[in-house]
Formats: C-alpha cells, structure tokens, sequence
C-alpha cells in the first residue's frame, strides 16, 4: 500500500487486521518504516505492507523513508495505490501514480475517505484520479469506518500467486513487541505535543525486564533540541506522565499484563541527519537476556 502521506494507509491496515499494528497521527509521515500486516485467510495468507508516506524530504530520516517506500514497490504482487478522494489529485499523487505503473505486479487504485464530503462541495475528483494511471481495479473504501473492506480483502486474495505461507498463522505482524511498544510511546508523543515537537522525535527501548508483577520497561524519548524536551516533559513532568499513562495503556493492552513504564528524554541534537543516530534509532531488535 502506497501513497502520499496522510491517505490513511497505516489506519486502513489497522482495520484490516482488527487490531493495532501501525501507529496513526494527524501528523505526516508519522510510519517511518515499511511494516507488514498478516492477514490469515482459509485459503490464503495476505502479508499487508505498509508504507512511509511519499514525499520530498528534506533530511537523511526523510530520504532513508521515502526510499525504503520505494524499494517495496518492485516486490509486490498487489500495489494498492491509496489516494484521499475528498481532495483533488496533488502533483505527489501524480508522482507516486508514476512510479506505480513503471513496475509490475496488479495496480489497485484506492479511493479511500468515501465518508468525507469532498473539498468542494458537489466536486467528484474520481474521473481526475483514474487519468493518473491505469488501473485494474478502483476500490471505494473508508478505513476510519470500516467501510469496503471485505471487497478489499476479496480482491487482493484473488491476485496472490500460489504458494506456502511466508508467516507462522498465529503471527499478525513483523514487529517485535519492543518495536511497537517504542511505537506506541512515539504516537502519543506526536499526539499530545500536536505541532510544538512534530517528528524530531525518535523513541529507544533501554531496558525490558519481565518481573513477577509485570514487565518494566525504561525507555528514552530522543529530540533535537532543549526547546523540545522542555515540550516533552512540560510543567512538573505533566505532559511526560501524560503521554506515559496513554503509552502504557496501550503497551499492556498489547502484552495483556501490568507493564511499569520509566520514561526520559534526551536530546539529541540533528540526529534526523546522523547516519549513526538513524542506526542506532532503528529499533532494531534486542538482546535482553
């Protein structure tokens, strides 16, 4: 699944699995990672991959996402071009369609935000989007109500290829647990800091210790500069104990245990453009023995 920022990829694939594996934000490019979703049928497999949202960047984390999205692209059997049909088409629509038809594999155009009334009122920007490619197939969908999902899922079932399936059926996604706890703590960041500390944010698992009584988890919220911790952490520690009160609601839903979270903020200054710092801000996977 393939779009410019903000089309809804990562909320749509949240619906399509029924639970929560991608973060969603107002914010743009809030998925920095290509990430898969696995969806267990009775006769297929559907590995769903979500994708950073295209878009011109304007720092090293920027690039590395935008070509990350891209590489993703030769490798699909289905391509699900998604696209916000409330609005005209923008010439990064226009860009991402391009690409799309350069490579092989079905194209699906998906019209998603069929709920929305369009930008002007008594507008239909369908016939604009369908002139930006050819596609095998349009899907009207709304991800945020669930609505045209079960075509969906219909229609990229019928143009898999045969063969095993990649992932154990109990696994729903590639993401570690630490990885989408990091995750989880990033989107909460993102949606009570709102505008003040919009993606100079990047989250790092410390420390991950089962206990008896649960599981303590240290980790460090990471900004660029000393503006932006003061946002984080807020008046008396407010708005740090805020976003971990919402980061550990989730954590525990996910784990289904008590889960002690210790949260710190530290600054890390231009780590946006610091190979090293991308590196060592990947949430790679961890030995925690």
């Amino acid at each position: 699944m393939v779009g410019k920022p903000n089309v809804g990829k990562s909320t749509l694939l949240n619906a399509l699995l029924g639970q929560k594996v991608a973060i969603v934000s107002p914010q743009p490019q809030t998925t920095r990672v290509p990430l898969r979703g696995i969806l267990n049928r009775p006769h297929a497999q559907i590995i769903f991959v979500d994708t950073p949202g295209i878009h011109k960047p304007n720092h090293a984390l920027g690039r590395m996402m935008v070509e990350m999205a891209e590489r993703t692209l030769p490798n699909a059997d289905v391509i699900g071009f998604m696209v916000d049909i409330s609005q005209p088409p923008s010439q990064l629509d226009r860009q991402i369609a391009a690409q799309v038809q350069r490579v092989r594999g079905h194209t699906v155009l998906i019209l998603n935000k069929v709920d929305l009334q369009p930008r002007k009122i008594g507008e239909s920007y369908l016939e604009a989007y369908r002139a930006l490619g050819s596609w095998e197939l349009e899907l009207a969908i709304s991800a945020q109500r669930g609505l045209g999902l079960d075509t969906l899922i219909e229609a990229f079932e019928q143009r898999l290829p045969p063969g095993p399936p990649l992932y154990p059926e109990d696994q729903v996604t590639d993401q570690h647990e630490q990885q989408l706890a990091a995750e989880f703590v990033r989107e909460k960041v993102l949606y009570h800091t709102q505008q003040e500390v919009p993606h100079a944010v990047a989250v790092e698992v410390d420390e991950w210790e089962p206990r008896d009584n649960g599981t303590y988890i240290r980790m460090t919220i990471n900004v660029e500069r000393e503006g932006q911790k003061a946002i984080v952490i807020g008046g008396g520690g407010a708005m740090l104990k805020k976003i971990g009160t919402a980061a550990r609601y989730e954590i525990e839903r996910m784990l289904g245990h008590q889960v002690f979270l210790d949260l710190w903020v530290k600054v890390r200054p231009n780590w946006r453009d610091d190979a090293n710092a991308l590196n060592w801000l990947g949430y790679r996977k961890k030995d925690w023995k």
